[in-house]
């Protein structure tokens, strides 16, 4: 194999990739072995026409692809190892030669890692910190410790309040004819949470068990169902049990139950350290978001759209994954969001330049500082992640490559880069 390397504008190159004819025969006659079970001609048995025979009456094209396709990802492959570039994206694929008894050739373009010129990027002004508590905040995470704990209880004799918990029968009529998956029968509801469209639940504040009560809603716009989008829809409702929450008393007795604790007051402290806590974190977080982002804007460099469109997809399989992880199919999820693949991708674009860039940009203060992870480092985290793993240390070493533990290095640095801004900047 050959190998040119041509560098184009905006951080492109071509890899120009030459596969000996030798060698593009070998794949010729792979291509042919592995179908030739499936080649049927009068005269001969199946799987048993000879090559010469096939490439007579089909012409010397047919095995072309299969070929081109077996040799294209190895000799790719060590065209990566060889070029002395950074690609930064997956190759686009042209052959510009293909002929029996020559050398296969063809092109990749690529991305190549863009250099960065680092505008300021110590003395960042970034906001102050406060982690002070007030007493609001430690009633309202109480409140949700009794939320959680409320019991629920049938309510007699009024109508439906908001926030309450409702078993009804609905059905939905458009221009009076009912529709299609407008219908539910002792479906439970909780007034106010946003399950339904808008206006829907504020309506049956106030109707009476047992008593029907018409709902009157728009669809949106954008409505996943077509044939209901912008429509005004009539549901015709029966309310017929109501549910309360009934919140537990605010004491010690409630304290003991929930917690660890035996009084109020340390069930108090107690939320009131951990609120702090979190607002320590918090303030960390938004401090370093800041100084990335300001290092980020005062850094140059030009970030190719291959580069781009791979981010996308990344992120567009991480996404799916996700997707699938909760039960849906990206179809399913498709239908119910009435977005599209275009769409989604489209929509990525911002945040995946944004990771680039940044990425790059902490590499290239990883670079600057000389920060460097040793070996002893590197330990300290595995043995962390073992820990969490519940596993032995030196049994996680064994899964992991050099290549792994060399990433996992520059994880760590781009992380020390971060620190490294946010030890150096500034309060506003």
């Amino acid at each position: 194999m050959s190998l040119q390397v041509e560098k184009m504008e905006h951080n492109m190159a071509k890899l120009t990739i030459e596969v000996s004819a030798e060698e593009f025969e070998k794949a010729l006659n792979g291509a042919y072995m592995k179908q030739k079970k499936n080649i049927s001609v009068p005269g001969f048995r199946k799987g048993k026409v000879p090559r010469q025979m096939v490439e007579k009456m089909y012409g010397v094209e047919i095995f072309y692809d299969d070929a081109a396709n077996a040799l294209i990802p190895d000799a790719y492959a060590k065209a990566y190892d060889e070029a002395d570039i950074e690609i930064a994206s997956q190759p686009k694929v042209e052959v510009v030669q293909i002929e029996k008894g020559k050398p296969f050739i063809f092109t990749a373009e690529v991305a190549v890692k863009p250099e960065v010129t680092l505008g300021e990027y110590k003395g960042l002004a970034v906001d102050k910190v406060s982690n002070r508590v007030t007493q609001k905040e430690i009633e309202e995470r109480l409140g949700k410790e009794q939320e959680k704990n409320a019991r629920t209880i049938a309510v007699e004799g009024r109508p439906v309040q908001d926030k309450d918990e409702v078993i009804l029968d609905f059905e939905g009529f458009v221009d009076g004819v009912a529709f299609e998956g407008g219908k539910g029968e002792n479906y439970s509801l909780v007034i106010g949470s946003g399950s339904f469209i808008p206006g829907f639940e504020e309506q049956l504040i106030g109707a009476e068990a047992e008593k029907e009560v018409e709902v009157n809603v728009t669809f949106p716009e954008e409505y996943h169902a077509e044939e209901l989008a912008g429509k005004e829809a009539v549901f015709k409702c029966t309310v017929h049990e109501i549910k309360a929450k009934e919140l537990p008393e605010l004491n010690d007795e409630f304290a003991s139950e929930v917690s660890e604790f035996d009084t109020l007051d340390e069930l108090k402290a107690d939320i009131k350290a951990k609120i702090k806590e979190e607002k320590n974190a918090e303030g960390k977080r938004r401090r370093e978001d800041q100084a990335v982002e300001q290092a980020v804007a005062n850094a140059s460099m030009d970030v190719p759209e291959a580069m781009i469109d791979t981010e996308v997809r990344q992120m567009a399989n991480d996404f799916a994954q996700r997707i699938q992880q909760q039960g849906l199919t990206m179809e399913q999820y498709m239908q119910f969001t009435g977005m599209t693949s275009e769409k989604m991708l489209e929509e990525f674009k911002p945040q995946a330049l944004k990771r680039i860039q940044t990425r790059l940009v902490l590499e290239a203060i990883v670079k600057a500082e000389n920060i460097e992870i040793s070996d002893e480092r590197l330990d300290e985290e595995l043995t962390k992640m073992a820990e969490a793993y519940k596993m032995e240390v030196e049994k996680l070493k064994e899964f992991m490559g050099d290549a792994e533990k060399e990433q996992m290095k520059q994880d760590m640095a781009v992380q020390e880069a971060v620190t490294f801004l946010t030890d150096n900047a500034v309060d506003k």
